[in-house]
């Protein structure tokens, strides 16, 4: 038989298993996290969601031991500020020492060119856009990332931007299929629809699916001059060759036949391209301000900012100016959406992203530090702190992150609802001199000096003979009628 002291001792025992066994069960404690605001009400977490987020904490860091202090040459542009602040958040977080030298668009190319051809490259990072990327690539300027590291990889979220990020020597094309990673992507820019959302909403009307939707859009709220129905950069050059892609390419259009398998019969004058030709030269005509074939990325951003378009096509990396207080008229009325699709045809945009890359004539010290820059520049944690630095993330899993949800980052899910429609031009080294063919011939069918059909026409002739130049396997379609 038990006695009284028995029972109390029994029963202290049990206490202290119970306590043992809860205590087990408890997480250890963590560091307090800042709570992300969104405009959604707080919903429990699925297992699925919980999952996915404990392994975005387990992969969001990325360790960096003492590397030596590098250079980089990065463009002055909008998304710049973003960028600047990861930088300073790599040198708080590492102790390691990047310098920035930071150039206007203009010098950009001469930089690049001179620091590649020197014996050894004053710049350790090269950011590179995609207009003549390719140039050297194929020049074998570039250090394939591999050769530095055989373990880097990308992370499986990050976005490649139609495989610009690889290059196949055997192939001369930027190509994953047999080619080798060459860079990281600092800015994933993409063209969006941008318009006016508080307009649209009072006229209780969805975001645009098809061009037609656009123009009925522009007949009903459009009222120029104090508000123009669409705006286009219809400049000669770069301009108007850049912002008409998504038309060309929703007619299923193109430039050249199968470049990236070798073949360069020109395509531009098909009669897919007048189409699109016709739509983009319609909507100037209907829509448009009068001086449309003037008109540049700057001149177009500012009619947007001003309150004075009710859509136009622009870049992501133009977004940040959209709520500025200090350079908008319109904060919060604007938003994005995927740019809309000829009846019969398909959504499209174009992909003007930079490529942040390892010059080949460097010393292995300094080749490593640049990489070690790269793989932590990639991770979730620190493309969450570019985002919210306004800076244009390259990750998907920050698309999909509650950022999306917030206002000043509403333009996420078209980004992300475009990427499966976006695509690379010009991705060979002749690229920019098709570009000033198009850039003029284009130009001149919008201001009406020459008719659609005279002007692809022209292009197309023109273009060949760059191709034939280049001694490519290359041929002509049917002139249109004109």
């Amino acid at each position: 038989m038990f006695g009284k002291k028995s029972f109390v001792v029994l029963g202290l025992l049990l206490v202290l298993i119970l306590a043992v066994a809860c205590a087990s069960e408890v997480a250890p404690p963590q560091a307090p996290q800042e709570e992300v605001q969104t405009d959604e009400q707080p919903q429990e977490e699925t297992a699925e969601e919980e999952a996915a987020a404990e392994s975005a904490i387990e992969e969001g860091s990325v360790a960096v031991d003492s590397q030596a202090e590098i250079t980089i040459l990065i463009n002055d542009s909008p998304w710049f500020g973003g960028f600047e602040a990861v930088v300073e958040k790599y040198e708080a977080d590492t102790g390691n020492v990047v310098n920035l030298d930071v150039t206007p668009f203009p010098a950009m190319r001469e930089k690049t060119a001179n620091a590649l051809r020197d014996p050894e490259s004053p710049y350790d990072l090269l950011g590179i856009p995609s207009d003549y990327l390719t140039e050297f690539y194929a020049g074998g300027f570039l250090t394939p990332l591999q050769e530095i590291d055989p373990t880097f990889e990308l992370a499986p979220e990050i976005l490649r931007y139609d495989d610009s990020l690889y290059w196949n020597e055997a192939k001369q094309w930027r190509t994953s299929d047999g080619g080798e990673l060459m860079a990281v992507s600092p800015n994933g820019n993409i063209q969006l629809l941008y318009y006016r959302a508080d307009l649209y909403e009072e006229a209780d009307l969805a975001p645009p699916e098809t061009w037609d939707d656009v123009f009925a859009a522009c007949e009903q709220l459009a009222d120029p001059p104090t508000l123009y129905g669409f705006v286009q950069r219809g400049e000669r050059g770069n301009a108007i060759r850049f912002n008409w892609m998504p038309f060309m390419l929703g007619y299923g259009a193109s430039i050249e036949q199968d470049p990236g398998n070798g073949d360069f019969t020109v395509t531009i004058n098909s009669p897919e391209a007048k189409a699109a030709l016709d739509l983009y030269i319609e909507l100037a005509n209907k829509c448009g301000p009068p001086n449309t074939g003037s008109i540049g990325q700057g001149d177009m951003i500012q009619l947007l900012t001003t309150g004075k378009a009710l859509h136009a096509i622009a870049v992501v990396a133009t977004w940040g100016n959209m709520d500025n207080p200090e350079k908008s008229a319109v904060v919060g009325k604007i938003n994005t959406a995927v740019i809309p699709r000829p009846v019969n045809g398909a959504h499209a945009t174009a992909i003007g992203n930079w490529h942040l890359t390892i010059p080949r004539n460097l010393p292995d010290e300094r080749k490593q530090a640049a990489l070690a820059f790269l793989n932590w520049f990639q991770s979730f944690d620190v493309q969450m702190a570019y985002a919210e630095a306004g800076g244009i993330p390259v990750r998907s899993d920050v698309f999909e992150s509650a950022l999306a949800n917030q206002m000043p980052h509403r333009y996420m899910k078209s980004y992300l609802d475009s990427m499966p429609h976006a695509r690379h031009v010009l991705a060979y080294p002749e690229g920019a001199q098709v570009e000033e063919v198009l850039g003029l011939r284009l130009n001149q069918a919008l201001i009406g000096e020459l008719t659609s059909a005279e002007a692809l026409n022209l292009a197309a002739e023109e273009i060949h003979q760059i191709f034939v130049n280049s001694g490519y396997n290359t041929g002509l379609l049917e002139p249109l009628p004109e």
